[in-house]
């Protein structure tokens, strides 16, 4: 067990560091994480996720970020770093650096065998407190697997799931059509 302190910080010397610092740290409950790499699956996926957004966007009043926007889940104070986002229509910031997004429509995060557990669980349950926030889009890393989770007017959150290269996905948060076959392109998964 470890003798020294945990030493908390507040959101605002959280940014402080973070906007001056050479990698990435996620915060919650006063502490900064610092995130881990990537491997080439998971960033071959995000990057084929904005890929397959853009055309479809570029006309219209929305913007997509990747994993360099950081967001606000304001009701928890967790500032993080999805793999990729989606938002239509006017964008919310926290202040004029432009860097930390309140008002999501679309999250996207890849799962490695590390993070699952925290994307589907905890961190879906801090999402979920973003008003804006009305799809959830699990990308396996390790296997051909989707899951969409889409809220439902009453509040519920339906999934629907996928795993054939074939399947397609109806993104209604942007109005978007996505197919496993364009999101898995190129993407050598792990063989066991």
């Amino acid at each position: 067990m470890s003798t020294n302190p945990k030493t908390f910080l507040t959101p605002e010397q959280y940014l402080e560091i973070e906007r001056k610092a050479e990698f990435k740290s996620e915060y919650f409950d006063g502490v900064m994480f610092t995130m881990a790499g990537a491997k080439e699956a998971h960033n071959l996926l995000a990057m084929n996720v904005g890929f397959a957004l853009h055309p479809q966007l570029r006309s219209r009043p929305c913007r997509i970020y990747a994993n360099d926007m950081r967001v606000r889940v304001s009701a928890t104070v967790l500032y993080t770093y999805p793999d990729v986002i989606a938002v239509c229509g006017e964008r919310h910031f926290l202040d004029d650096q432009r860097d930390t997004l309140l008002n999501p429509n679309l999250i996207v995060e890849v799962l490695s065998p590390t993070t699952e557990a925290y994307d589907r669980g905890r961190k879906f349950e801090y999402y979920k407190a973003i008003e804006s926030f009305t799809e959830y889009l699990l990308i396996s890393s390790d296997r051909v697997h989707v899951d969409l989770f889409r809220r439902q007017r009453d509040g519920d959150w339906l999934l629907k799931s996928a795993e054939r290269m074939e399947d397609v996905f109806e993104v209604q948060s942007v109005g978007c059509r996505l197919s496993l076959a364009d999101l898995y392109e190129q993407v050598e998964l792990a063989t066991s």
